[in-house]
């Protein structure tokens, strides 16, 4: 009986050695799955106007934020072959491997050139543009441009309608 205590006290000593000695693994992030890369579209309307644009970049995605000085608006997000103008059909260069092009149900409430950058977003994984594509009849358009065809989301949030970008399928 006291080899056994003083084998099993042995073991599970080298045990916490090995286990210490041993570098720590790197912990990934879990990533949210089930996003798609086929367009996503609310119908909601409102009459409060988008006020600006921001970014950010997380773990496992990059995600732009359009802000609403109101009630959330729909949206209909979609990759596109080109970026358009409302109202004009003209094109926006939109810098990126894919382009999604990103209306919103809220009408301007700045003012803005078309085809100039929203925000930057030097640096990140995943987006390489957000342009103003123009505001028409009560809707505000943005061009994003991303590293290639990725998954993305779309969700509203009081005052906001967010986007996020996948890095990786």
């Amino acid at each position: 009986m006291r080899k056994t205590r003083i084998l099993l006290a042995l073991l599970f000593a080298f045990a916490a050695t090995v286990a210490l000695a041993l570098p720590a693994a790197a912990v990934e992030p879990a990533c949210p799955s089930g996003w798609g890369s086929l367009p996503e579209q609310n119908v909601a309307l409102t009459g409060a106007p988008v006020t600006g644009v921001r970014a950010g970049t997380h773990p496992c995605f990059d995600r732009v934020v359009v802000d609403i000085a109101g009630s959330p608006a729909g949206y209909t997000v979609q990759y596109v072959a080109q970026v358009t103008a409302d109202g004009s059909g003209a094109v926006v260069p939109t810098p990126g491997g894919a382009r999604l092009q990103a209306t919103v149900n809220a009408p301007v409430g700045f003012t803005r050139t078309i085809g100039r950058p929203m925000v930057s977003v030097a640096g990140y994984p995943t987006l390489r543009s957000v342009v103003f594509a123009g505001g028409f009849e009560g809707y505000t358009s943005f061009g994003i441009g991303v590293r290639a065809r990725l998954p993305f989301r779309v969700f509203t949030l009081p005052n906001r309608v967010v986007i996020d970008i996948a890095h990786h399928w």
